[in-house]
């Protein structure tokens, strides 16, 4: 009995056979070609290197053709070739070297471990100067950034115009092409290259290959950018209604409604001026508490009452007193006692020689 697992499994270590002569003894039955076009900038180095693209294909069977008048490349099979997916890594090499990818790495697409990607980027941003800004991103300063992602995911890649260009094993492409996505969102590609250094380090534990790995990566956190500010006037759309808007009232209208249309001519003029006198009253009285205003005096600040020195100490009369003859003494200016008595004895010593 043997575990399910482990026949799911690929053993480390493990390649798959190359693909020979004796699997396709008869070959193709029909020729295939693909041709694809390259920018005039690319005309210099395709010249110098072709020679060298044509030996490569050539082991495999597959004719390479440049074309400098109209600007393409073609390659076809020939009735040599016996391997069917040889025309389709023949294909993905021209399609490299038109991206600016040289020849070098190019032409590792001929191995069976290795594929290529090629990703558009131009359409995923619609302004210029921001995709600009996210392109130099994924490049870093110094292209530190783009170095880091090519040691995480053993994958070449190359920045060319609107497209990014990889080379690498499966694994590696599709660890590439998340972050370059990525990046053109807006996300930051070093987010990404902490997730894939936790990730490789995971992978050297043979313990942790069966479980899952989510509560070791990291989870980042959008920030929510400040919200716009509002309008002060907000115009709100009224709901629509199939029905037109009611007839606005006319004066006489208005009047039947109040009663006045049935007054007389006197009593409406009475009744004006009395609203008048109102409105007057009303202004009077305003104008009246605005002037008291500056009659009204201000509120005062309730007084403090300053605690009085606390007597909590004692006084020690004894040494007052006995400062104050020790000052009695002292006349201003004298001489201390001690210096008094020396001047003393030296006059009489004085005295004695005459």
């Amino acid at each position: 009995a043997v575990d399910e697992s482990e026949l799911l499994t690929v053993p480390d270590g493990w390649k798959e056979p190359a693909f020979t002569r004796e699997d396709n003894p008869k070959g193709l039955l029909e020729e295939s070609s693909f041709a694809t076009l390259f920018p005039k900038y690319r005309e210099a180095y395709l010249k110098e290197c072709w020679p060298l693209v044509q030996k490569a294909l050539g082991e495999h069977y597959v004719n390479a053709a440049l074309d400098l008048i109209e600007g393409n490349t073609t390659v076809t099979t020939t009735k040599k070739t016996f391997d069917p997916y040889a025309i389709i890594r023949a294909r993905d090499l021209i399609k490299l070297l038109a991206r600016s990818v040289p020849f070098e790495q190019a032409v590792r697409i001929l191995q069976d471990d290795v594929a290529c990607d090629i990703i558009k980027i131009g359409s995923l941003v619609t302004k210029r100067e921001t995709f600009v800004k996210r392109r130099a991103r994924l490049l870093g300063p110094k292209g530190s950034t783009l170095k880091a992602l090519e040691l995480l995911t053993n994958c070449y890649i190359m920045v060319q115009g609107n497209t990014v260009s990889a080379l690498g094993p499966f694994s590696g492409l599709k660890e590439v092409r998340k972050v370059v996505l990525d990046t053109m969102k807006n996300i930051h590609p070093i987010y990404n290259i902490k997730t894939l250094m936790i990730k490789r380090e995971l992978a050297k534990d043979p313990e942790l290959r069966t479980q899952s790995w989510e509560r070791f990566l990291p989870k980042f956190k959008r920030k929510n950018l400040k919200k716009r500010k509002e309008p002060k006037k907000k115009n709100t759309k009224k709901e629509y209604t199939p029905f037109p808007p009611p007839q606005p009232e006319s004066q006489i209208d208005k009047e039947l409604a109040s009663g006045e249309y049935f007054l007389k001519e006197r009593q409406k003029k009475r009744k004006k001026m009395e609203e008048i006198k109102a409105k007057q009253a009303d202004a009077i009285k305003r104008r009246q508490e605005e002037r008291n205003k500056a009659f009204i005096p201000p509120k005062e600040k309730p007084v403090v009452k300053t605690k009085k020195a606390s007597t909590e100490k004692k006084i020690d009369i004894e040494a007052i007193k006995e400062k104050v003859k020790n000052a009695k003494k002292k006349k201003l200016g004298a001489l201390p006692e001690e210096e008094v008595k020396l001047k003393m004895a030296a006059d009489e010593k004085k005295k004695k020689k005459k």
